[in-house]
């Protein structure tokens, strides 16, 4: 078994244009179509409602979003079982997420 490394500088954001304001960086693919990754929302930011076919995984490292009815802020760690509506997400402040998604993306309303 091996160790591989992904230091703070070679990490490198890229823009997902289907929700402006937002930029990734995928540390790993655990499962086929998953990721555990890094997200940042600039503030006002907004990703509708959506359900994904696999459990998720969110961590928030900074800032301070809205999850549906439920603010999360700094510290916060939540779960989402596969197949559940959840959203929308709105970025408050500016925000940097890890999620863990274990498959594939699923399905956004209004995109």
């Amino acid at each position: 078994m091996s160790q591989t490394f992904q230091d703070l500088a070679t990490q490198q954001f890229t823009d997902i244009a289907i929700f402006p304001g937002t930029s990734w960086v995928v540390l790993a693919e655990p499962v086929p179509q998953g990721s555990i990754h890094r997200l940042k929302m600039k503030q006002g930011t907004i990703i509708p409602v959506h359900t994904h076919p696999v459990d998720e995984y969110v961590f928030v490292v900074s800032g301070s979003l809205k999850t549906g009815d439920r603010i999360c802020e700094t510290g916060c760690f939540w779960t989402t079982q596969k197949d559940t509506k959840q959203g929308t997400h709105e970025a408050l402040t500016d925000v940097e997420l890890i999620t863990i998604r274990l498959g594939a993306m699923g399905e956004f309303e209004g995109i």
